[in-house]
């Protein structure tokens, strides 16, 4: 067993001290590095700028609630049936983070990746090319019958409020990049394709904030997760405060109309 040897860059620890990324957790990190400053660190292998950070944070405060979501809905009612296991509402509400809630994020960054990494040539220097670069992604999606991640929202018909905010947060850091750029130009060009106008959503813009700051794509859910925790985690609070689960159940399960399978 004396062989047996499993590297790791991100903590040990031995009786006396905890190390966390190359750094002593008590003397070093507590108390001088934020939470979400930790999280990119954590992820990137790097030291987040402070530029970086803010843009970061903007996207997890974007993603940490959005009401009564299908997320939010299933952490009560677990927590509604098992008020000891708050580990397991938190979870639940996590599990239900996929492709019409939450991850849409990775969707969007792995959208605006791939046209990036496809497009052969040099990134646009102005807005005309990056809407040409828009048109033909839309274009292609169209005739693929695929859709393009980060348009249209159940709620925000117009303006998701979010996408504004979180791409001035970018240029006032100067990170807003290739991905926002193009995520910008898909704004503009997709009614010429499809025929009417959708907004850009919050959570679209997120993934191609956190794909400018360099995260990798494949874990753009995870940061919307890690997000969403939070908001889940006071939403469980609130529960406690004002219950709404009884009621959420009871108004289904009394309304509940028995129709046969061979009707």
């Amino acid at each position: 067993m004396d062989d047996l040897n499993f590297p790791t860059s991100i903590g040990t620890s031995d009786p006396t001290t905890i190390r966390l990324l190359g750094q002593d957790l008590a003397a070093d990190l507590m108390g001088k590095v934020g939470f979400g400053e930790l999280a990119f660190w954590l992820v990137a292998g790097r030291r987040p700028t402070p530029q970086e950070t803010r843009v970061f944070e903007t996207v997890l405060v974007a993603l940490a609630d959005h009401g009564f979501t299908p997320t939010a809905i299933a952490a009560r009612l677990t927590y509604l049936s098992a008020p000891e296991s708050v580990q397991g509402a938190l979870a639940a509400g996590l599990l239900g983070g996929g492709s019409r809630f939450l991850g849409v994020t990775e969707d969007s960054g792995r959208f605006l990746a791939g046209v990036l990494a496809a497009h052969d040539g040099p990134v646009p220097s102005d807005d005309a090319g990056w809407d040409a670069l828009a048109l033909a992604a839309v274009t292609r999606a169209r005739e693929e019958r695929r859709l393009v991640p980060g348009l249209g929202h159940p709620v925000h018909k117009v303006q998701d409020p979010r996408t504004p905010v979180l791409i001035a947060v970018a240029e006032e850091e100067g990170l807003r990049g290739p991905h926002l750029r193009l995520f910008e130009a898909i704004g503009r060009v997709h009614p010429q394709v499809l025929g009417r106008t959708l907004p850009l959503n919050g959570a679209g813009v997120c993934g191609a904030a956190l794909a400018d700051l360099g995260l990798p794509v494949d874990l753009l859910r995870g940061f919307a997760l890690l997000a969403r925790a939070a908001g889940l985690l006071g939403h469980l609070a609130e529960e406690r405060r004002r219950p709404i689960g009884m009621d959420v159940y009871q108004a289904v399960d009394r309304n509940a109309t028995y129709v046969s399978d061979e009707d």
